[in-house]
């Protein structure tokens, strides 16, 4: 028996996202959860929720697998005898996988792989019960059928840790891959966004840190730290290591950090690090490119816990109260605008210059927060709080990792990213993305207030049905397992129909009161009176605006003296 198992995700012919992680531990969080976020940005990227069932399989059964940027063909591999189900990025057991591609060392490229990143994040979380049993299954995999992409880093939690794992190929012909995973330290974040960001690490000593020989051991809650033993010999065959394996730094050795890899990439980690740790301000040169010799640490302890809105939080950042504030420069025009077009980078008079990269895109196709809670039954401890669109836009909406349905309006298939179907979230939220973008300072509260209304009746609904589906899980009889599927699923689907829904009526509304560059407010009918015009404001330009026409037209515009307004 043949499957097809990546058809769905012949998505983007570009080489690799630009994409944003950042982790969060037990004791860093508010309420004990762990949390994982991702934002999949592509400008070719269409954002739906994938589902894969749990299903078991006859000896014998293979799967086809199509890498996820192309929708390439690499081969087929064994089928694992039985798999779990799997909500975007979050499979029934609380798994959670993110990912972001920092490319690196282009002679560890291995074209004849047949497992990509794409492949091997949702391989994993279909045969994975813990973040331990997805490196352990990630590292099989590719030891077995080899490894085709380029550099990756992947973020992997469950409900009790958060693990980064920086890899890469070996080169052409070899199978495995050179890699570190690191568990990070309870009460500590850490992030990481196309760049790979693992320096030294412990060596292996056969109890808290191990190589792939003895992977079978990562089981053990005492290992922290596992390796490619081979890589440091890799390194030096390739003549770019030639110090003690003490002082290996895979980053370092496998990608180096230049002023893009800084200010495109480490800035967007820096400033997730540096909206809830005072001390970060230090690495503020570093995060700039401006010195690139005092590395941020891979992570750190917050200020003060996090909730779930904190990190919804993290990934609406466009630098705000930094000196990369992207409202802060003309390119942001005179209503402030949180993003840029591309291309990023251009010339004037032989001189490069740059725009801002920031968490907070335009070109997200989708983006979760991933929450995992140890205190409460599996179906029902997951959520992935989805997303489509700008992250700084977008609506963050629960999804149970133990639902079973997908919602039509975030369904693979409904629409896709030269198609337009009107019940779409993607395109749904486009449509008030891009036009809010056109007046964002005036625009953007009237969506902020719909967004945090949205937000927060999720959160509040959530802890209720947390409650009675966990009730029902945790019964013996099986209908009241099915019971509790059928809430957290029913639930789930009715929370991001509504959420389109509602995004559409916004689209309404902010129409009709923006149109044409006007302000119109309704007025009380007075009495008498059939119908009555609008309150209608004219603002205009900003002043500052206005100073910049008058220093770029000069006396053009100007109207002669006593001529009147």
């Amino acid at each position: 028996m043949m499957m097809s198992l990546f058809m769905l995700l012949m998505l983007t012919s570009e080489n690799g996202r630009a994409c944003t992680n950042f982790l969060i531990t037990k004791g860093a969080s508010k309420d004990g959860s762990t949390m994982i976020t991702y934002s999949a940005d592509s400008h070719v990227l269409y954002g739906e929720l994938y589902f894969w069932p749990a299903m078991k399989y006859k000896p014998g059964t293979m799967v086809d697998v199509y890498e996820w940027d192309t929708g390439k063909f690499l081969g087929t591999i064994e089928q694992a005898p039985e798999t779990w189900s799997v909500v975007g990025n979050i499979n029934q057991h609380q798994v959670a996988i993110g990912e972001t591609t920092y490319g690196g060392r282009s002679e560890l490229h291995n074209p004849d792989g047949i497992i990509d990143y794409g492949s091997l994040i949702y391989l994993a979380l279909q045969r994975s019960k813990s973040a331990r049993e997805a490196i352990r299954n990630m590292v099989l995999l590719t030891e077995k059928y080899g490894y085709c992409s380029s550099g990756e880093s992947f973020s992997i939690s469950d409900p009790n840790e958060v693990w980064i794992m920086d890899l890469i190929g070996k080169g052409p012909g070899k199978k495995g891959m050179a890699f570190v995973a690191r568990l990070i330290p309870d009460g500590y974040i850490s992030g990481h966004a196309n760049q790979a960001r693992i320096t030294t690490f412990p060596l292996a000593n056969g109890t808290t840190s191990i190589t792939v020989g003895d992977i079978d051991k990562i089981s053990d809650p005492a290992v922290e730290t596992v390796y490619a033993g081979d890589m440091i010999d890799l390194a030096r065959e390739f003549g770019w290591y030639s110090g003690t394996d003490a002082n290996f730094s895979f980053s370092d050795v496998f990608a180096p950090v230049d002023f893009s890899g800084a200010r495109f990439c480490e800035a967007r980690v820096w400033a997730a690090f540096n909206r809830v740790n005072g001390s970060m301000g230090e690495y503020v040169d570093y995060a700039m490119g401006h010195d690139l010799s005092r590395r941020m640490p891979l992570w750190i302890k917050p200020d003060r816990k996090l909730s779930v809105e904190d990190v919804m939080g993290l990934m609406r950042d466009y630098y705000q109260n930094t000196p990369m504030d992207m409202t802060k420069d003309v390119g942001a025009g005179p209503y402030l605008s949180t993003v840029r077009w591309r291309p990023m980078t251009w010339s004037v008079d032989g001189k490069n210059y740059l725009h801002e990269r920031a968490t907070s895109t335009q070109q997200t196709g989708f983006s979760f927060v991933a929450q995992s809670r140890s205190w409460l039954p599996d179906p029902v401890g997951g959520i992935i709080w989805f997303g489509v669109d700008d992250t700084y836009y977008t609506v963050y909406t629960p999804m149970y990792c133990g639902m079973t349905e997908i919602p039509h309006s975030y369904a693979v298939g409904n629409g896709n990213i030269m198609n337009y179907s009107d019940d779409a979230a993607f395109w749904v939220f486009n449509e008030v993305t891009n036009f809010v973008y056109s007046r964002a300072s005036v625009m953007t509260p009237d969506l902020q207030a719909k967004q945090k209304e949205l937000e927060q009746k999720y959160i509040t609904e959530t802890a209720e049905i947390d409650r009675q589906a966990a009730e029902l899980f945790k019964s013996t009889s099986r209908s009241a397992a099915k019971k509790g599927t059928e809430l957290i699923t029913k639930y789930s689907v009715d929370a991001g129909n509504n959420t389109v829904k509602e995004w559409r009526e916004l689209y309404k509304h902010l129409f009709t009161k923006y149109m044409d560059g006007n302000i119109k407010t309704r007025r009380a009918l007075p009495e008498g009176y059939k119908y009555i015009t609008p309150e209608l404001k004219q603002p205009g330009y900003p002043q500052e605006w206005y100073m910049r026409i008058v220093l770029d037209a000069g006396e053009k515009l100007r109207m002669p003296d006593g001529g009147g307004h």
